[in-house]
């Protein structure tokens, strides 16, 4: 499960601001225990958050598949050739096939795809 870019950066920021801003809890009044505790768990909780998202992945959070350069495919007495990607329609994410190789059938019943077959 992949977490949005903007949602990502909000927690940064938020992040950034509750670990900056704990000193001026020290330094506005000499502080008492409740105003240590509470400004260390902020120092802490600023901190935690920005370290889980800036280990969250950049990356887009949908899945998706890619299939470049394949090679080529021979389907003969009613076989199926695909040098692409085959998949049901109901699949999730992207789907991209570039630069395919040759699919080539052979006999009654056979076929063959060279992009993407949604069968």
């Amino acid at each position: 499960m992949g977490v949005s870019r903007r949602r990502k950066i909000a927690v940064i920021v938020v992040a950034v601001v509750l670990t900056v801003s704990t000193p001026f809890f020290w330094l506005l009044d000499n502080p008492d225990t409740g105003q240590l505790v509470a400004a260390s768990v902020q120092g802490a909780t600023g901190i935690a958050a920005l370290v889980w998202a800036l280990m969250q992945s950049w990356a887009s959070p949908q899945p998706g598949v890619v299939v470049v350069d394949t090679g080529k495919a021979k389907a003969t007495g009613g076989g199926r050739a695909s040098t692409g990607v085959r998949r049901p329609q109901a699949g999730s994410g992207p789907v991209r096939a570039e630069r395919t190789g040759d699919a080539t059938v052979d006999g009654p019943g056979s076929s063959a795809s060279t992009g993407v077959d949604y069968s």
